[in-house]
């Protein structure tokens, strides 16, 4: 793995495409991802983009923005009255194309350095998104912008099993990421769980279950098809995870399979789906759960 220190001069990014239907803004503290050669970097749509990548294999990579809170604060006056002008919340999804919690941030702490600044220049929506259990390490800080912002951590978990065949382990194991959901939730913090891509499930009934008595509010089921950016799933059908998914159940592959474990999950919990469920808007009826009661 290469480490290698960098300067930006700007952290807050503008959304476009898929992005532009959830927030107004992503911010990434590094660049690639220490997690890319786990099962969730097999199905990272990240893998693809070669302006990141830059020639690089992903999972070899890590980029540091070491001064990722200081462009913060000097950007984000200027970013929060271009969403103003926009009509449109100053939403931040963070991180869209890196995990905020991967092993480099124990040294760096780029992530825990922009949550403060974020108590001081507050958004107006914060997502913040992981595979990891290290985002239990900004617990305090995360409670106290629970307080000042519309707040919501997404946990990804993509099925009930650590890994499919032929993958390598996930960051986290399953019963772990239930276990965050468990904690955020204890302290009355919205946590979504992003099933994305969607793995085959074992046994759907008993994990959307366990969501349930983990205290989730929602869940996101996004499939590879559409949701790697292409309408097909090209990209996806070039790595091993189509191969992993079709040994354990053929039918995974359909984007029909996404709307038949939807079906299954309002059972027990609202549902997003694609986009739309990122931004917070879930089950038939289309309610946001966003506003804290």
């Amino acid at each position: 793995m290469e480490i290698r220190e960098t300067s930006c001069t700007s952290i807050l990014t503008r959304a476009s495409g898929y992005l532009r239907r959830v927030c107004s803004h992503s911010l990434n503290p590094y660049v690639g991802c220490g997690y890319g050669n786990s099962s969730c970097g097999e199905g990272c749509y990240v893998r693809f983009n070669q302006w990141l990548l830059r020639g690089r294999q992903w999972g070899s990579f890590v980029d540091v923005k070491v001064n990722a809170d200081t462009v913060y604060y000097k950007t984000v006056q200027a970013e929060r009255l271009w969403a103003a002008r926009k009509g449109i919340p100053f939403s931040i999804f963070f991180s869209s194309s890196t995990d905020p919690w991967q092993p480099v941030e124990r040294k760096f702490r780029v992530t825990h350095r922009v949550l403060n600044a974020m108590l001081e220049e507050v958004p107006d929506i914060l997502i913040l998104q992981t595979h990891s259990s290290m985002i239990l390490e900004d617990m305090k800080c995360i409670v106290a912008l629970d307080r000042l912002c519309d707040l919501r951590v997404h946990i990804s978990i993509e099925g009930d099993q650590d890994s499919l065949p032929g993958l390598p382990p996930p960051p986290c194991s399953v019963d772990q990421r239930i276990k965050l959901v468990k904690e955020f939730a204890s302290r009355g913090i919205t946590v979504v769980v992003c099933m994305s891509p969607l793995y085959p499930l074992r046994d759907p009934d008993y994990f959307f279950t366990r969501l349930v008595e983990s205290g989730a509010s929602a869940v996101v089921i996004d499939h590879f098809i559409g949701g790697d950016g292409t309408q097909d799933g090209s990209r996806t059908q070039r790595t091993r995870l189509p191969l992993a998914m079709k040994s354990f159940d053929s039918q995974a592959l359909e984007l029909s399979y996404r709307e038949k474990i939807a079906t299954i999950a309002r059972n027990y919990l609202p549902v997003g789906i694609s986009a739309p469920g990122f931004a917070g808007v879930y089950s038939s009826k289309m309610v946001s759960i966003t506003e804290k009661t």
